[in-house]
């Protein structure tokens, strides 16, 4: 296994994970009241150069509560390092429903009822934070670092209502973005509902100013261009550990045209598109899967080996820091292995491409196109007493 490295001269760490020293998992740390801090941002402009955190980990598959544990060791662990930015993958807390990939939707009842037990709540129905996330914003603010997560949230107005969610939590512990993804990809309707424009934000942090997609959504480019018109530096995208397509029958039909989707290079492509279009620093972090995910999927299948190879088949997800041209910030990368991927993003080089393309500013015609966002939350009713 590679070991850590580091050096003065490199702006990019590897740093792999074989041990987790969790904390004690009986007991989730409540958040703590919230301090208000007027220098956050004007920090930033005094130190451009941000660390930012990748981690590339898998979850404990199914189970919320041991995976923001996980989660909370990792940014204490990224932290140690000088992280002043963590980011984890799309969905992590507690994993992808691959099972709607690989297996027919009448198999699927259970599936479906475990991922809604594991779902977590962001804000009850009083506007109490659920218990996983405040103990995610205790970590950022005892750590003060920020963080950005993805998890499966549990709508607080529905027993079965699930949104793919990311939140960017500050160095106080709040929650500045709460974004729900606009539109489930493909498989992923049959567990996620639509979001809305309400996350389409982006947070001013002591690490720069940061958006983030998840997955599919940076196809989109009029959700890209709302968070570009906000002064975006650092644009964060998650994904899952693979994206299966198809579901091979045999060794031969992986051929031209039949083999799966090719989510490396589809990935690479819109994050790079978005850095060299914004003129932003790009962070691409993915999940892992591991062995217990796929034993956990094939369980039960009516054939599981057919499964796994597709499984096998589809690429794993990478992640990796692209630079404000779209260009790979270094040559390293995570995909097979956990691991943390550290980068030095010099915030500074956000401004000289913009002489030559501003596409909110001096490269855009304003009088001839108009794009409007509606940042309205959607809720299924209102009660008037």
């Amino acid at each position: 296994m590679p070991p850590h490295r580091t050096s003065s001269h490199s702006t990019t760490r590897f740093h792999y994970l074989t041990i987790f020293h969790l904390p004690n998992p009986t007991q989730l740390s409540p958040v703590p009241p919230a301090i208000t801090s007027t220098m956050e941002a004007t920090d930033q402009q005094q130190h451009p150069i941000t660390c930012v955190a990748a981690c590339h980990v898998a979850p404990h598959f199914l189970s919320a509560k041991e995976t923001t544990q996980k989660a909370i060791s990792l940014i204490h662990e990224a932290a140690r390092h000088g992280a002043q930015l963590v980011v984890f993958p799309e969905s992590y807390i507690a994993g992808f429903p691959l099972w709607s990939a690989l297996r027919a939707p009448t198999d699927n009842h259970a599936f479906f009822e475990r991922m809604v037990a594991e779902s977590i709540t962001v804000k009850d129905l009083d506007g109490q934070t659920g218990e996983e996330v405040a103990a995610l914003c205790a970590a950022a603010r005892e750590t003060q670092t920020a963080v950005s997560i993805g998890i499966s949230e549990r709508a607080p107005a529905s027993t079965a209502c699930l949104y793919n969610t990311n939140l960017i939590i500050n160095i106080n512990g709040d929650i500045l973005v709460h974004h729900r993804k606009l539109v489930p990809t493909f498989f992923e309707k049959l567990t996620w509902s639509p979001g809305d424009g309400h996350g389409l934000r982006v947070a001013d942090t002591s690490a720069g100013r940061i958006g983030a997609l998840i997955c599919g959504e940076n196809t989109n480019p009029l959700a890209r261009y709302a968070l570009m018109c906000q002064r975006q530096q650092i644009h964060i995208s998650s994904w899952p550990c693979v994206w299966p397509t198809r579901v091979l029958a045999g060794e031969d039909d992986d051929e031209e045209g039949d083999r799966n989707y090719d989510n490396v290079l589809a990935n690479r492509l819109r994050a790079a598109a978005h850095c060299f279009e914004a003129k932003c620093f790009g962070v691409m972090c993915s999940a892992v899967l591991d062995q217990t995910a796929i034993e956990t999927l094939l369980d039960g299948a009516r054939e599981p080996g057919r499964l796994r190879r597709a499984l096998e088949a589809s690429p794993r997800g990478v992640s990796m820091f692209l630079d404000p041209t779209g260009a790979p910030q270094s040559q390293e990368f995570l995909q097979l292995e956990e691991g943390i991927l550290y980068a030095n993003l010099d915030l500074r080089r956000t401004v000289e491409g913009k002489q030559y393309h501003d596409v909110v500013g001096g490269y855009q015609r304003l009088d001839v196109f108009d794009l409007r966002v509606n940042r309205s939350r959607r809720e299924p009713v209102q009660f008037v007493e």
